[in-house]
């Protein structure tokens, strides 16, 4: 099938917006982490920020991270967790791991053993090699009941977040 001159114009432009959208975020990032190994936490935050008002979810994770360690903020588990989502919703592996641990412990949210094990599955299924080993261990506390629940929550979300997976 030919693709009319006009569309794949239109698409190299979309294309070009995207990585012109993406370069300038990942190179926020990258130095907010150079910022963060050296302990320049006031001025990691200040570069990702933008990053993350954008919607980019490494940021999102990242500014979690810095909420959940007292990392140049005071330590704040519910704008940690918050951030956690934020990430978590658009497939960061990472973030889901810590939503995940955070409905294990009840920090920043109440205890909830059911979306523990969900998170910390869909966080298996987005490459997260730690995540195993969490499901095990929280599965360790809930009935078989609870399982199923959970395993029908991560067959909701699969398709959604993870369409290709």
């Amino acid at each position: 099938m030919k693709v009319p001159l006009a569309n794949a114009k239109h698409g190299l432009l979309v294309l070009g917006l995207a990585i012109s959208i993406a370069l300038p975020a990942r190179a926020e990032i990258e130095k907010g982490r150079m910022l963060m190994e050296s302990h320049r936490f006031e001025e990691a935050m200040a570069e990702f920020l933008p990053a993350a008002r954008s919607g980019n979810a490494d940021a999102e994770e990242l500014i979690g991270v810095m909420y959940a360690m007292g990392l140049g903020v005071e330590r704040d588990d519910e704008r940690a967790f918050e951030w956690y989502l934020r990430a978590s919703m658009k497939g960061h592996p990472g973030a889901q791991s810590g939503i995940g641990w955070y409905f294990e412990v009840g920090r920043g949210t109440a205890v909830d053993l059911v979306r523990a094990y969900l998170w910390y599955g869909l966080s298996a299924i987005g490459g997260d090699p730690d995540a195993a080993i969490s499901i095990e261990d929280v599965a360790r506390k809930m009935t078989q009941e609870q399982i199923r629940r959970a395993e029908v929550l991560i067959n909701d979300y699969r398709p959604w977040m993870y369409p290709f997976r």
